[in-house]
């Protein structure tokens, strides 16, 4: 299915802000929408939309004009064949008790490991990467100690392996949202063969901007795997969607990144617990005051 991404820039994070819900209002409505600044000192900021199908280009230039923004650029979203890259480098990576893999290798995977079964799709977090083994280690970490979630939102969720393994160990009632509506078919699917679709739900949206989201607070576990921008940024609606002593791990993080991230954080009452640290990535595992 082919996406459309309109973006514009404009002075101001809450005239930024203002733009992005305005994008909302739009028939037919983006599928998400976002916003970031350019951290370069310049005090701009993006607005952008990721649509289904061309938006509509009077619609778009109205907007921009009502709120002082440049006239938005559109773009198509490149198209791969995921599924092709991903059935060549999916072989079974083991984190802690977790084990993720195709359906190839389900008949090889030890019957004591947490088997976390993600098919060949497109979509992102097959658990190859470093920021993706990460949040698992520090899920293994707090279940190991004792922890126990009952209700886990995963932002970022891409094949939802996260929210997947949240329920595997605990009685965790799950929310995968995620800004691509390809890995939220994904993640439906990868939910449904591993017999967890009554435990987990799956949302197409940015950060906890969805009503499912938002209507599943106080999460006792957030995990964040995105960027360390958009960690930063997302801080406020991370402590407005938990309770005291709730647990976040956010990863995406180069180990250069991690105080700053960390920093924000603890702004919004929370303290750092030992991270991970696998190559240049960091995942943060921190604990809301209270």
């Amino acid at each position: 299915m082919p996406l459309f991404r309109a973006t514009t820039a404009l002075e101001g994070e809450a005239r930024a802000r203002a733009l992005r819900d305005a994008l909302d209002t739009l028939d037919p409505a983006p599928l998400a929408s976002d916003l970031h600044d350019h951290d370069d000192g310049s005090g701009l900021w993006d607005a952008d939309g990721l649509f289904d199908a061309p938006p509509d280009p009077a619609g778009l230039a109205l907007l921009a004009r009502l709120h002082g923004a440049a006239d938005f650029a559109v773009t198509r979203v490149e198209d791969r064949d995921w599924v092709a890259q991903v059935r060549a480098e999916l072989t079974p990576v083991h984190a802690g008790r977790f084990v993720v893999h195709g359906s190839h290798d389900r008949e090889r995977i030890a019957v004591n490991r947490v088997r976390l079964e993600i098919e060949a799709a497109q979509a992102f977090g097959t658990g190859h990467h470093a920021t993706t083994q990460g949040c698992l280690v520090a899920l293994e970490r707090l279940a190991r100690r004792g922890f126990v979630a009952r209700s886990v939102a995963d932002i970022g969720g891409g094949t939802g392996v996260l929210a997947m393994a949240a329920a595997s160990v605990w009685p965790a009632v799950a929310i995968a949202g995620d800004i691509d509506p390809l890995a939220t078919a994904t993640a439906r699917e990868n939910v449904a063969a591993n017999g967890l679709g009554g435990r987990i739900a799956c949302v197409t949206a940015a950060g906890l901007r969805h009503p499912r989201l938002r209507a599943g607070a106080p999460y006792d576990l957030v995990f964040a795997n995105i960027l360390a921008g958009p960690l930063r940024r997302l801080a406020p609606e991370v402590a407005a969607h938990q309770p005291p002593h709730g647990m976040a791990i956010l990863s995406g993080i180069l180990a250069r990144q991690a105080a700053a991230v960390s920093a924000v954080y603890r702004a919004w009452d929370y303290r750092a617990e030992r991270p991970v640290r696998i190559g240049e990535w960091v995942t943060l595992v921190l604990r809301r005051g209270g």
